[in-house]
């Protein structure tokens, strides 16, 4: 999925760092879409890119008023138009009663990420880079020319510039990035295929969808008609497959009790990385460059700083909103992300409250 926003609330944004970087951030968040439309059509990547738009979803009536304010404040701050949805008109949007509104956007899209991957991959290879697939770096370190050598598993390679693009498996290979980025696991499983006129109730204009939970969940159709339901209520990255899709499936079918007779046939998992301000980052650190923290918005967000950082190594781009925020981390974070129990805690918490 990409949709417009980041990890970090686009108005606490705003409180955090001001009106000119807020409005920086949104612009490029909306303008990261547009990116992914231009590569797909320029390279011709299959990846079943549509823009269908999205749906942000009221999970309690006490979530409903605050959407619909959201969307008001987004029209006057930044221009950009979302329409509310009241709980009486919802199943135009969606085929469940288990919401009560939501607030949609047109600009949001949906693809296949392998498939985007490999089509990025080819268009590169094409463009004379070299990919260097299952080689694992093990040490980064400079030459006498300067230079940066790379011990792989599989050689050594010299550059005359890195970058550390690894988000949610980021380790200690450069020890200054690991106390800041942490991975958060996020399960998914899809079912099935749906019948056509059961695919045209749940979802009839094939949206994108998020509900409005601390603990998110997330779904879509797929091209070939499944359900994809994505979501969390650990923040663990080791869950147990079959443990995960069971909690998935539950909440799943009582969203859906249409689908409570339709099997799962998939399930996976991964890490997206976190970082302590809910932001991603730009940055260097002894001529090494990175990016990283998208937080659930890598699709675009992804695609949107590989960019940018590419085009500052070249030398055509010399600031990034993103590289003007500062770090933060948490007190003795090395290695082992300590506090995600506590923090899984305190998000169940405020689901309940909320």
């Amino acid at each position: 999925m990409a949709t417009p926003g980041l990890k970090q609330g686009i108005q606490k944004i705003h409180k955090m760092y001001g009106s000119k970087l807020a409005h920086e951030f949104w612009k490029a968040s909306v303008d990261a879409i547009d990116l992914i439309d231009e590569i797909v059509n320029e390279h011709s990547i299959d990846c079943d890119w549509e823009r269908n738009g999205h749906a942000s979803l009221a999970t309690k009536p006490s979530h409903a008023p605050r959407l619909k304010e959201y969307g008001s404040w987004l029209e006057k701050e930044f221009g950009h138009s979302q329409k509310y949805i009241p709980k009486n008109q919802i199943r135009d949007e969606i085929g469940s009663n288990a919401y009560y509104g939501a607030l949609t956007d047109e600009i949001s899209g949906g693809l296949h990420p392998t498939k985007y991957v490999f089509g990025l991959a080819a268009a590169v290879a094409n463009l004379g880079a070299q990919l260097c697939e299952n080689t694992d770096v093990t040490k980064i370190e400079k030459n006498d020319s300067n230079n940066f050598k790379l011990i792989t598993s599989k050689g050594d390679i010299t550059a005359k510039k890195v970058i550390i693009a690894t988000n949610g498996y980021t380790d200690r290979l450069v020890s200054k990035l690991k106390p800041l980025i942490f991975p958060v696991g996020s399960y998914i499983v899809v079912t099935e295929r749906l019948t056509n006129e059961l695919q045209n109730i749940i979802s009839p204009k094939r949206r994108m969808y998020y509900d409005s939970k601390w603990f998110l969940n997330y779904f879509r159709l797929t091209p070939d008609g499944r359900m994809l339901w994505g979501g969390r209520n650990d923040l663990s990255t080791d869950l147990d497959l079959d443990d995960s899709a069971k909690r998935l499936s539950k909440e799943l079918y009582t969203v859906f009790p249409d689908l409570r007779d339709i099997s799962i046939t998939h399930t996976w998992t991964g890490n997206l990385g976190i970082t302590f301000d809910l932001m991603p980052h730009i940055g260097e650190t002894n001529g090494i460059y990175y990016a990283f923290g998208y937080g659930g918005h890598g699709l675009s967000i992804a695609t949107y700083l590989g960019t940018e950082i590419g085009l500052m190594l070249a030398g055509k781009k010399d600031r990034s909103p993103f590289m003007e925020i500062s770090h933060q981390t948490m007190f003795f974070y090395r290695n082992r992300p300590w506090f995600i129990p506590f923090a899984a805690r305190y998000f169940r918490f405020l689901d309940w409250i909320s």
